[in-house]
């Protein structure tokens, strides 16, 4: 995946003149993940540069820039380092649109990861994905594998909205055989990972390779489950989702964040609405516990497990779910 992001960025700045990233530590280092590594080689310093360790400023330089034609990528270099420039993406990235009656655009891409999965320590690991879906104006995109990574990244640089795109840390060095193309699925589509018949799990991010995971360890309790990668978190897209969880009748969502007030939650409430006749039993979730991010060591005990969702999955099976599974 790590590889994935920087041929987009490559491309997207051979593409284009007016495309920019900079952040810290983004130019000759190329990043802490080496996510820009032999970018500011190839294109410059004018195009390609540091900034001081100052998330605000560096946002909202962006901000400028896009407001004068330019197309800025910036990288808050982890994801709890990007609350410094909260107020500039709600106030100003994601309402100058609306507040100027649609004459201002910013065509700007916020990259951020973000999850846990590789034991950083506090600031260095979180899950900030409900802040920004909470944020009218902003489109908000995590990609689960190598090939949407570039796909995704391509199309929310060319994308005229602001775009948070939240990169799952934990997944930088996860492969996949394919070709880098920007064609697909667009950027505001879920897709099928894996179809099945008797539940739908939903995840994005980090968690879809779990998910994965756990589908094919639910072959050998006879269960036959549907994977959906949701891709963009904001907007939603309901007819993709709603259309697996009627067929299925049954559906878990799945994230790394704390499950009170999660994203989760949303998707929750929405397939509730939308599939309430369908259902043969209550949408669950698994999630984050609902404390601060942990240590290193308990990082483990925190993230969803293969089990856990399985565990989930067992639930959903019978009119009682707290009977046991003969």
């Amino acid at each position: 995946m790590a590889g994935a992001l920087n041929a987009a960025l490559v491309d997207s700045l051979a593409a284009d003149d007016r495309v920019l990233v900079f952040g810290e530590d983004v130019g000759p280092l190329g990043g802490v993940f080496r996510i820009t590594d032999g970018l500011a080689a190839r294109f410059g310093d004018d195009r390609v540069f540091d900034t001081p360790l100052a998330e605000a400023g560096i946002l909202g330089t962006a901000i400028g820039m896009a407001m004068n034609g330019l197309r800025p990528v910036v990288e808050m270099q982890f994801d709890a380092f990007a609350y410094p420039a909260f107020e500039q993406v709600t106030s100003h990235l994601a309402k100058l649109h609306n507040r100027t009656r649609g004459r201002i655009t910013l065509p700007v891409v916020v990259r951020i990861p973000f999850g846990g999965g590789i034991g950083g320590v506090e600031h260095h690991c979180d899950s900030s994905e409900a802040y920004y879906t909470h944020t009218p104006g902003l489109r908000v995109v995590s990609p689960g594998t190598p090939g949407d990574a570039y796909r995704l990244l391509r199309q929310a640089i060319e994308c005229p909205d602001p775009v948070v795109f939240l990169e799952p840390k934990r997944r930088y060095w996860s492969k996949e055989s394919t070709s880098l193309t920007i064609d697909g699925p667009g950027i505001d589509r879920a897709v099928v990972r894996r179809p099945g018949r008797d539940v739908t799990l939903i995840a994005y991010g980090g968690m879809v390779a779990t998910a994965l995971e756990a589908a094919e360890a639910a072959v050998e309790d006879y269960w036959d489950v549907e994977v959906v990668d949701l891709r963009t978190l904001s907007p939603f897209d309901d007819e993709t989702v709603v259309e697996s969880v009627r067929r299925t009748g049954r559906a878990v969502v799945v994230h790394e964040a704390s499950g009170f007030g999660g994203y989760g939650a949303e998707v929750a409430a929405r397939l509730t609405e939308q599939c309430f006749h369908h259902l043969e039993a209550p949408i669950l979730r698994v999630t984050g516990f609902d404390i601060p991010y942990p240590q290193p060591k308990l990082e483990q005990h925190h993230l969803p497990s293969i089990d856990r969702i399985l565990d989930t999955i067992a639930r959903l099976q019978w009119d009682d779910p707290g009977s046991n599974r003969a």
